[in-house]
């Protein structure tokens, strides 16, 4: 018996305008099964965050993909969610009080939490009951971490907790290496956005990838 490897979760860049992302982020969403699309928003006021996200919601979940929303400012993201019918929040490790969030996010919402720069900040994280933990994302700066140590500590979590998490892929060809990990989500940025042929090929192409495994 086969199952998938791992599932595809795809970032936004930052999204100034909705209505100009809009046939990119639905073009992607077309192109074969995602499971998460994480929707980053630049700082603004809560109403205009939900406008925002109202605007872009059905081309994801149309497709039965789940929308997670980010944003670097100090608006309710609860509050947000539950607003504009998102599916859940993530948020940055250390950031927040996360069992304070947890309580606040409801049941039927998913909490996921990246940032996340050391086995302390993943296992508090664990703790607090979140719903996933994403591990190598671009840092603030542009930077990314090495892949080597990424690879190290999703293969950690993996083997240990039952927390799922996402690794995050800033290449295809990092992709087999992390699928390694058995981490349940495979990310992926502006390799998707950026693709040479589209968004569409570029989740088919990532999926192809990311393949299937023998079911434990």
């Amino acid at each position: 018996m086969v199952e998938p490897a791992a599932r595809l979760y795809l970032i936004t860049p930052l999204v100034e305008d909705a209505a100009a992302f809009a046939p990119a982020l639905a073009e992607a969403c077309a192109g074969g099964e995602v499971a998460a699309v994480l929707l980053r928003l630049p700082k603004a006021d809560e109403r205009t965050l939900v406008n925002q996200i109202k605007a872009l919601s059905a081309a994801v979940q149309e497709h039965g993909t789940a929308l997670i929303i980010a944003s670097d400012g100090a608006a309710d993201l609860a509050l947000v969610a539950s607003r504009a019918a998102a599916d859940g929040i993530h948020v940055p490790a250390g950031g927040l009080d996360l069992k304070d969030q947890r309580d606040r996010v409801k049941a039927d919402r998913t909490l996921g939490v990246g940032a996340i720069r050391s086995k302390d900040d993943a296992m508090t994280a664990g703790e607090a009951g979140v719903d996933y933990l994403l591990f190598g994302e671009p840092r603030q700066d542009g930077s990314i971490p090495a892949l080597e140590g990424v690879v190290d500590r999703a293969t950690w979590w993996a083997e240990i907790f039952e927390t799922p998490c996402v690794v995050f892929a800033p290449s295809f060809e990092a992709i087999p290496a992390l699928v390694a990990t058995r981490a349940e989500f495979i990310a992926l940025g502006d390799a998707v956005w950026h693709h040479p042929e589209g968004p569409a090929k570029a989740v088919s192409a990532a999926i192809a990838l990311i393949g299937d495994r023998e079911a434990d």
